[in-house]
């Protein structure tokens, strides 16, 4: 017995199959190929174990239009599993929010960026039912801020600047600009930015020209891997500032830390176990993932 006109509306498809075709091609006009044949599959899309999913940063930005939700992911190559975890990603962030999800692509490099640009269309080709357009932060987008009265005007986008572009003929201009620029904000933040930038040169040469600049205006707070212990005897003080680095991090990027993650970081006077949890500092989304991969 069919028992309303919801039930009936869908179930006619359930008995002709072939219908929902016709009516695609016929009615909506919509090139969808002849199936070859049709299988009933189970309706409940319930997920009975938990799925871990997880974006890079979600922010949720109000504007006199109303809320966005901005999904920042980071990539650093091609990966097709994203084609489909990008628009659950957004799906589902609008059913549960009821805010217009936007998704923001960054990446270091440019066949990446070109990759991630590429609309997904899902559903019937030429007449997709669902198409995402990622928006792409890459090295052929992002200025490249060489000058310090550039960087001052915007150090954050500066940072971003080095991050992307840190590498070659431009990476002495750029990182001698954002240094100067770190000298006219607050230390704490400058502290932040100077690990996102070290994070972020795979050129050794960079790198080094990187930390040496940072030892030179006397940046403890600089990457902890820029330098080594060089007095026997003070391991315990650089512990204790080095755990303080992490926990400043986390504070910066409004990452609540739990009592008990304190009193860890805290405690710790393995510098080479600080050193790690530092690097992940740059990109947990909690204060437990510090610990995740121990």
């Amino acid at each position: 017995m069919v028992g309303s006109s919801h039930e009936a509306m869908h179930r006619i498809f359930q008995k002709d199959p072939a219908l929902l075709t016709r009516a695609l091609q016929q009615v909506l006009r919509i090139p969808f190929p002849e199936p070859h044949d049709f299988a009933g599959m189970n309706i409940d899309l319930t997920e009975i174990e938990p799925i871990e999913r997880r974006v890079d940063t979600l922010l949720r930005a109000e504007t006199d239009e109303g809320a966005y939700l901005l999904v920042v992911e980071s990539q650093g190559k091609p990966d097709e599993r994203k084609r489909g975890s990008w628009p659950y990603y957004l799906s589902y962030l609008y059913e549960k929010y009821r805010c217009e999800p936007v998704l923001i692509v960054v990446t270091q490099n440019s066949a990446t960026a070109r990759w991630a640009a590429e609309p997904i269309h899902l559903g019937v080709r030429g007449c997709p039912s669902l198409t995402v357009r990622p928006f792409v932060l890459g090295p052929d987008n992002v200025p490249v801020i060489a000058k310090a009265s550039e960087a001052e005007r915007d150090v954050p986008l500066a940072v971003l600047s080095a991050m992307t572009h840190g590498r070659g003929r431009q990476a002495p201009a750029i990182l001698e600009s954002l240094a100067a620029a770190l000298r006219t904000i607050d230390r704490d933040s400058a502290a932040v930015f100077v690990q996102f930038v070290d994070s972020c040169l795979a050129d050794t040469q960079a790198r080094k020209m990187w930390r040496d600049m940072m030892t030179a205006i006397q940046y403890f707070w600089r990457h902890p891997l820029a330098e080594e212990v060089r007095e026997e005897g003070r391991e315990e003080g650089r512990a204790e500032a080095l755990a303080e680095v992490i926990l400043r991090i986390l504070r910066v990027r409004d990452i609540d830390v739990p009592d008990d993650v304190r009193a860890h970081v805290e405690a710790c006077r393995d510098l080479d176990q600080l050193v790690r949890w530092s690097e992940r500092a740059v990109h947990a989304a909690r204060a437990d993932d510090l610990f995740a991969l121990d």
